[in-house]
């Protein structure tokens, strides 16, 4: 039989936007697809949530079912194409479809980064594969590169901006002057964060992702909850005034840095110079460094969300796992995650860092505070006075560091409240140059 008179059949869980935009891609593209697939690809079952619910692409209502059996116990579907979100019941229904020897394409950073390895296994165990290129970066191709083009590597350090609402914030905070709150509620407005934005502006979103590129990168498992994550809410516009005048943009980064035996997962709000690649991402866009023994460092850049760059990521896969059928070739793969690393604690880590505290506007402030300093070895590298305020006789102080350790700098900020020159720790941010 011809390849082309072969028909792959998708079960798509899940007809949101993501999923609208692979049904328009399957629908519209049909014969470019076929060509490049070497098959044609149709849905045969799309799993929602609720029948009579408007949507934005036109389906037939005999293939939408809210019974999920329907689509993971059918042996007429070849791929499982997974674009629900959250967890639960998407792992299950994932790992189900894998126990059935269904191959998986799926968008969900949050099931990869907790069930990763444990799903990678079973894929293999049952001959298939799962392939998931959306779950970070949107439409950025990283993780192929990371599992093929750049496999003969030992990669030492992935650097990141993976989150397009708070790259969004940062950059109107940066740009415009904005406060957190007026940022957020713009993002909001425009679509860019959600309701509850909790996810992205504390990070979590982003520590999600670096499991995954960690895990992929270093070849070991890496769990989302080794991943140390802080995030943005306790900026304010001062801070982004101060890092202009130091030299740097503020940008919340996933950083993973390997140490043979040790590894480095770390996402929280740094400053970098105003002149590296990374500070000159914006808006709503995603980029990620990798630095590799044999390829130096690269760059890979674009839009990290939305409805047609995600489908690029998750079409993507779904052609290279039909292709495979078609061609009568394995869609087994093997990901090899053995290596045995410990995830360093962020009390370990050494950088410079930059401190925003509120004082009183009188003499021998700063001898007292550089002597707390001083004692835990913590070497001061500048310091600026900011808005002196005449009428309660306080002033802000911005003093940045030579590389210290964190759990010195911690021990610190807890001395430095003690003091009675001390008002109030205003922040504190990592520099990351």
């Amino acid at each position: 039989m011809n390849p082309k008179d072969l028909s792959i059949n998708v079960g798509l869980l899940g007809l949101g936007v993501v999923g609208g935009g692979v049904v328009k891609a399957l629908t519209q593209k049909n014969t470019f697809i076929a060509n490049q697939a070497g098959c044609s690809i149709h849905i045969s079952r799309i799993l929602v949530k609720e029948l009579d619910k408007p949507r934005t692409v036109d389906v037939s209502s005999s293939v939408i079912t809210t019974d999920p059996s329907q689509i993971l116990d059918d042996p007429q579907v070849h791929i499982i194409v997974e674009v629900m979100g959250g967890e639960f019941p998407a792992f299950d229904y994932i790992r189900k479809a894998l126990q059935n020897g269904k191959s998986v394409v799926t968008a969900n950073k949050e099931v990869m980064a907790k069930h990763g390895p444990e799903l990678l296994e079973l894929a293999h165990k049952n001959g298939v594969r799962i392939l998931f290129e959306a779950s970070v970066g949107g439409g950025i191709p990283i993780l192929g590169p990371l599992t093929k083009d750049l496999r003969c590597n030992e990669i030492q350090a992935i650097r990141a901006i993976i989150n397009g609402t708070t790259n969004y914030i940062l950059t109107k905070m940066t740009y415009e002057n904005m406060e957190f709150d007026q940022a957020l509620k713009e993002a909001q407005e425009l679509g860019y964060a959600e309701a509850d934005p909790t996810n992205d502006v504390e990070g979590i979103d982003a520590g999600y992702k670096l499991a995954i590129l960690a895990s992929l990168a270093f070849q070991t498992k890496v769990a989302a909850q080794d991943v140390y994550c802080e995030g943005i809410s306790r900026l304010t516009a001062g801070d982004f005034r101060y890092a202009n005048e130091l030299g740097y943009v503020i940008k919340l980064m996933a950083i993973a840095r390997n140490y043979g035996a040790q590894l480095e997962a770390r996402v929280h709000p740094v400053l970098i110079p105003h002149d590296a690649p990374l500070a000159k991402v914006n808006g709503v866009l995603n980029a990620v460094e990798v630095e590799g023994d044999l390829v130096g460092k690269v760059l890979f850049h674009g839009s990290g969300a939305g409805s047609m760059p995600t489908t690029s990521a998750i079409m993507g896969d779904i052609l290279e796992v039909a292709g495979n059928i078609s061609r009568g070739l394995s869609t087994s793969g093997f990901i090899p995650m053995d290596k045995v690393m410990t995830v360093r604690s962020i009390s370990d880590l050494i950088t410079r860092y930059y401190i925003r505290v509120t004082v009183s506007d009188s003499a021998g402030v700063l001898a007292k505070m550089a002597t707390v300093l001083g004692n835990l070895n913590i070497s001061i590298a500048s310091v600026m006075q900011q808005e002196a305020d005449a009428s309660d006789q306080t002033a802000e102080l911005v003093i940045t560091t030579h590389p210290s350790r964190e759990k010195d700098i911690q021990q610190a900020l807890k001395e430095l409240e003690n003091l009675d020159v001390v008002r109030e720790i205003g922040n504190i941010l990592r520099v990351e140059e």
